[in-house]
């Protein structure tokens, strides 16, 4: 792959992230009533933000083979240490959005409000660490790009 095709992918990828936040935020506050059903909400998010950590895994690989991530480290050893906390929490992201996405698609039961609240909380903690993850790769890609 070409370096412009890893910069356009990049900041496709970041884009990306930032419309995750605000789509992960939707479940997390329709599903504060145990009551209500977003189906829907809760598995677009989920796909949208797998997608988006599935373009990210993709361009990581050229990113370390290329040595940019290496001229990260050389520039800013914070900044590269910045990229690697933003790779470790946009795992959690998916692992939240994909624990709530299916605790409510198959675990809910209105005799048990345990189950929606918990649905709840993994997309709110997941939108949250999202826009965790989201402003650590602004900062990152602002000091730093292929």
């Amino acid at each position: 792959m070409s370096v412009a095709t890893l910069r356009l992918l990049e900041h496709v990828h970041g884009h990306l992230g930032w419309l995750c936040v605000a789509a992960l935020a939707h479940p997390a506050l329709v599903l504060r009533d145990p009551a209500r059903r977003a189906r829907l909400s809760a598995l677009l998010s989920t796909l949208f933000t797998a997608l988006t950590f599935a373009l990210g895994a993709g361009i990581y690989g050229p990113f370390s083979r290329d040595g940019a991530r290496h001229a990260l480290y050389v520039a800013s050893q914070r900044h590269g240490l910045l990229f690697e906390r933003k790779e470790h929490l946009a795992v959690g992201v998916l692992a939240l959005a994909v624990a709530g996405c299916l605790t409510h698609l198959f675990a809910y039961d209105r005799a048990r409000p345990a189950r929606a609240r918990f649905a709840h909380r993994a997309f709110a903690c997941s939108a949250g660490l999202a826009l965790v993850v989201a402003t650590l790769g602004t900062l990152v890609a602002a000091f730093k790009s292929w």
